[in-house]
């Protein structure tokens, strides 16, 4: 069984890797790594990264610098026999089946060895957003995430969050950051919820914004169509964090900040559709959609057609 090198001092540079992103990737061995990270709460970068390892090293992952913070994996594909290491100890050998995730505390030095193919999001998840959220709800703050090691759990949110977030991920720099924020915030207050024991944060808001703040934040969201203006910046104009800003806008209009958004992009598509002569690219780009295949998606959603059925059906 190959050992783990030797960790002695280290040098400025390995002081500050990053656990997500590129130097993530790198860790692993992958070649590309798509990644977004959201700055919704004080004080705490929430990150999600998607890790696909065609061509495996074979060699030990390096520990990153030791931090309060987790990193959550949710299995795409399944892996089977991949070695465990924990605190440089071999701890087990993980059998992980495709919608399984695994929470790892970077205070222990986790490390893989990447002798198999691998294709993974990756939450990196610090407990500055955790305090965050509790503070926000005046609650105690959690000591740590209860979770076994290495163990392995079917956690239908974490799947859906992940599944949800990855085609994000991969549109770059044309990324949707509200949806981004949105996810992340929301991948946040699950695991305090669900592993933290925080249970306040389920609660319902006692009430929307106020008249000024629901139209402040509905002007800065209109005039950014592409969804670029991180929900935090919205949210300050109004006051309020963004957890709260994220759950009164909800209470005030049915539907969380992307959604309207969305709703927004839809009806301004409408009515450039009525002109014929308008690609249909050119029509997603101009309402802030990644490409032509995600305007399809969400205008089929809430029409029930598609936009060129659309256009053909209405008159101009």
């Amino acid at each position: 069984m190959q050992s783990r090198r030797a960790v002695g001092s280290k040098s400025a540079s390995e002081l500050s890797r990053r656990p997500y992103g590129s130097e993530l990737a790198a860790n692993y061995g992958a070649e590309d790594a798509p990644f977004a990270v959201s700055r919704s709460l004080p004080n705490a970068e929430i990150a999600v990264t998607e890790i696909k390892i065609v061509r495996p090293h074979g060699r030990m992952s390096d520990p990153f610098p030791r931090q309060d913070a987790y990193l959550v994996f949710y299995e795409l594909s399944g892996v089977q026999g991949l070695e465990y290491w924990q605190e440089g100890r071999h701890l087990k050998n993980l059998d992980i089946r495709a919608g399984e995730s695994v929470v790892h505390d970077l205070r222990r030095d986790p490390a893989l060895l990447i002798d198999r193919p691998l294709h993974t999001v990756q939450w990196f998840l610090p407990k500055t957003a955790l305090d965050a959220l509790a503070d926000e709800a005046n609650v105690p703050r959690i000591a740590e995430l209860c979770h076994e090691p290495g163990g392995c759990v079917a956690d239908f949110t974490i799947g859906h969050m992940s599944a949800a977030i990855l085609p994000a991920l991969r549109a770059g720099k044309h990324m949707d950051r509200i949806f981004i924020d949105h996810v992340s915030l929301a991948f946040a207050a699950h695991m305090a919820e669900s592993y933290g024991g925080i249970r306040a944060l389920s609660r319902a808001p006692k009430g929307g914004l106020a008249r000024w703040q629901e139209r402040r934040a509905k002007d800065m969201l209109r005039a950014n169509l592409s969804g670029e203006t991180p929900l935090a910046s919205i949210a300050t104009a109004c006051g309020l964090s963004s957890s709260h800003f994220a759950r009164a806008f909800r209470k005030s209009t049915g539907m969380p900040p992307h959604a309207w958004l969305n709703d927004v992009r839809v009806e301004r598509a409408m009515g450039l559709l009525r002109q014929r002569d308008r690609p249909l690219s050119a029509i997603a780009f101009e309402c802030g959609f990644v490409d032509q295949s995600h305007f399809t998606r969400v205008f089929a959603r809430r029409s029930g057609l598609t936009p060129g059925v659309w256009r053909r059906t209405v008159p101009t």
